[in-house]
């Protein structure tokens, strides 16, 4: 069975990294709430990768999907999340969000498009209990990126169980919708 998924420095460490496509998936978590950052970055066609000032560069275009979990107690609902705190933010204004309220009161909010990311990107090692995976691109990516949302944003981003359900499977079908690199028809 292959492996789904991976932590990316040590994938990185075991040359385990593809260069024809692959799906990034870091997560940036509040020390002091259920305030939940993640980014979803898929690429194609690496020309390199190499580490730098504590994260990997990658030679490449991507496509950058940005996930925001708000909870309910979060004392700056009103900003806009490209104008809070840098710990905070993700580059998105309300109207270029999906938003989907939860029974607890929090907030999934996601991208209504990829941004696209030219040249070059980074990934910067994880602290605490953030997280950087790469997703292989396997025929069942979809199910196994919306199982994996499915779990943590139930348990870390504190979204009940059936609301982080629904969110993951949108989700996982926004990535399938604006995030592929497909080849072009020859």
């Amino acid at each position: 069975m292959p492996v789904k998924a991976m932590d990316l420095f040590d994938a990185y460490q075991k040359s385990a990294l593809p260069k024809d496509q692959g799906f990034l998936v870091t997560s940036y978590f509040s020390n002091n709430s259920a305030y939940s950052r993640y980014e979803i970055v898929s690429y194609a066609n690496v020309k390199s990768i190499y580490p730098n000032d504590g994260g990997l560069t990658f030679q490449t275009d991507g496509k950058k999907l940005f996930i925001l979990v708000e909870p309910a107690n979060y004392p700056q609902k009103g900003l806009e999340p490209y104008v809070r705190p840098t710990e905070e933010q993700i580059p998105h204004r309300f109207s270029e969000l999906e938003c989907f309220p939860c029974k607890n009161q929090s907030k999934l909010y996601y991208g209504k498009d990829a941004v696209i990311s030219y040249g070059s990107f980074t990934i910067m090692r994880p602290t605490g209990m953030n997280f950087a995976f790469i997703f292989y691109n396997l025929p069942d990516l979809y199910d196994s990126l919306k199982l994996f949302f499915e779990k943590t944003f139930n348990r870390e981003a504190g979204v009940p169980l059936n609301d982080a359900k629904k969110c993951a499977a949108a989700v996982s079908l926004k990535v399938k919708q604006c995030m592929s690199w497909e080849r072009p028809q020859e």
